[in-house]
């Protein structure tokens, strides 16, 4: 009889633990639109969720610090006519979020460092071209201020943010409802399925299906699609009996799957959180109480389970943390954001080890916040792979960035095009918007300084009160 040999890999042993009660998000009013997006989008500065709302779509925008219970009035994202399906953390600004509605607009916000007085009802810019719902938004891996949104028109559009302009609009792609859009590593190719139960590969600026592959997923329950690092696609779905499955391919040969394994039962649509560096792929369904790992490899099956993260209460929404908000002393290797009906729960995925260096091979040079390329460079048909930076020392955020929407396509203070001249931090010219950042705060926090004055004042005359009154 021949004896199973046990494949190796460091990932054999990815442990999940729940946070500590004290470290969790509590008194957040979940929101309950029936849309099958994550509700949740999370980044090394600030935690955003979508929550009730009456009248108007509405998220909360909490620092990862401010864990415990949320104050009821605690000040709100608010500017949508109706509800809010889709947020996403702009991956090269962590103060700019973009948001997607029913009412057919798409909003970006800049979100303060210092915690707001009231609700921020003000957008930088509002972007309008769709024609019904906006349930999908991803912002560009490598080139900055590229958003892509898609609609209940069935149209995509591919915007830049930062001068308010369409630079690309892809409408007679997809007959139906799109249910997920993906970009690849190097924002070269978008990964879509759509309703018609088609798994095509785009080309955004040739305008062009390259490839497609119809019942990828033979049921009728919506799909998903990831890139994967060595270019692949890897899909969720249903079979022709609701069973969920997932799938691996090769677009080079959509004939075939290079891997197809059937799930389970369940009817809930699976979100796939894919992490390139370690090439694990997290399945999360919405109303399971559990979280899948698989590792995608070279050799066969190619798909390889890992382990099951179980709790006992179901999932309404799920936010995954980019791999630089993760603290690399605990070998923490992702942690996932999970929404209950009144709470935001945070899942640690760790590696376990005995050292205490530095894990280079859990660890390899990651995205950074720094992009690539401009948005009109990647336009007129340049790519480029993501800035990598080290996690070596851990990551420390850049300083707060402003997003100005002027007719030149700014995020952050940089030089005009042209002959670039070197310039030390000494001689860099504090911008314009930077002073009124920090005018702001004076302001704020002058404001807070006499409130508390006034309280101690009127505190002095009650006790002098207290006091004559014993006299």
């Amino acid at each position: 009889m021949s004896r199973r040999v046990v494949r190796q890999s460091k990932f054999r042993h990815v442990f999940g633990q729940a946070a500590k009660a004290d470290q969790t998000y509590e008194d957040i009013r979940v929101s309950k639109v029936t849309w099958d997006s994550s509700f949740c989008a999370v980044n090394p500065k600030f935690l955003a969720i979508i929550v009730e709302a009456g009248g108007g779509g509405t998220f909360i925008v909490l620092p990862l610090a401010k864990t415990g219970r949320v104050d009821k009035n605690y000040p709100l994202v608010t500017g949508h006519t109706a509800p809010v399906l889709d947020i996403d953390w702009c991956p090269h600004n962590d103060n700019v979020i973009a948001s997607a509605s029913d009412d057919t607009t798409v909003m970006v916000w800049q979100i303060p460092d210092y915690t707001p007085v009231r609700n921020i009802t003000e957008p930088i810019i509002t972007l309008e071209g769709h024609s019904k719902r906006v349930g999908i938004l991803s912002w560009h891996p490598t080139a900055r201020n590229v958003l892509l949104s898609a609609g209940g028109d069935n149209v995509i559009i591919i915007w830049n943010v930062g001068t308010g302009e369409v630079l690309l609009s892809l409408d007679d792609m997809h007959p139906d409802v799109i249910h997920s859009v993906c970009w690849n590593s190097n924002g070269s190719l978008l990964a879509t399925t759509c309703k018609d139960k088609t798994l095509r590969i785009i080309d955004p600026r040739k305008g062009q299906v390259v490839a497609e592959r119809f019942a990828a997923h033979e049921g009728m329950r919506p799909m998903r699609a990831v890139f994967t690092r060595q270019g692949h696609i890897f899909t969720t779905g249903f079979t022709r009996m609701s069973q969920r499955e997932l799938g691996l391919w090769d677009p080079n040969n959509f004939e075939e799957p290079v891997a197809l394994q059937e799930m389970d039962t369940s009817n809930g649509v699976l979100l796939p959180f894919y992490d390139p560096d370690s090439s694990i792929i997290y399945l999360c369904g919405k109303g399971d109480s559990s979280i899948r790992y698989f590792e995608i490899t070279d050799e066969p099956p190619f798909v390889h389970y890992l382990n099951t993260f179980s709790s006992k209460e179901p999932q309404r929404g799920m936010g995954f943390m980019p791999k630089r908000g993760l603290d690399v002393s605990k070998c923490e290797i992702a942690r996932f954001y999970k929404l209950h009906e009144r709470k935001c729960e945070p899942i640690i995925m760790t590696v376990p080890r005995k050292s205490d260096l530095f894990q280079d091979d859990l660890y390899p040079d990651t995205p950074g916040p720094e992009a690539a390329l401009e948005a009109e460079e990647w336009l007129s048909g340049q790519d480029a792979e993501p800035v990598l930076i080290s996690l070596r020392d851990g990551y420390v955020p850049p300083k707060h960035r402003e997003l100005r929407v002027t007719k030149r396509n700014i995020l952050d203070a940089r030089p005009p095009s042209g002959p670039r001249r070197s310039q030390s931090a000494s001689d860099a010219p504090l911008s314009q918007h930077s002073l009124e950042t920090l005018l702001e705060e004076v302001k704020a926090l002058r404001e807070r300084v006499q409130a508390q004055e006034q309280r101690i004042t009127a505190l002095e005359n009650m006790l002098c009160e207290l006091v004559d009154g014993t006299d």
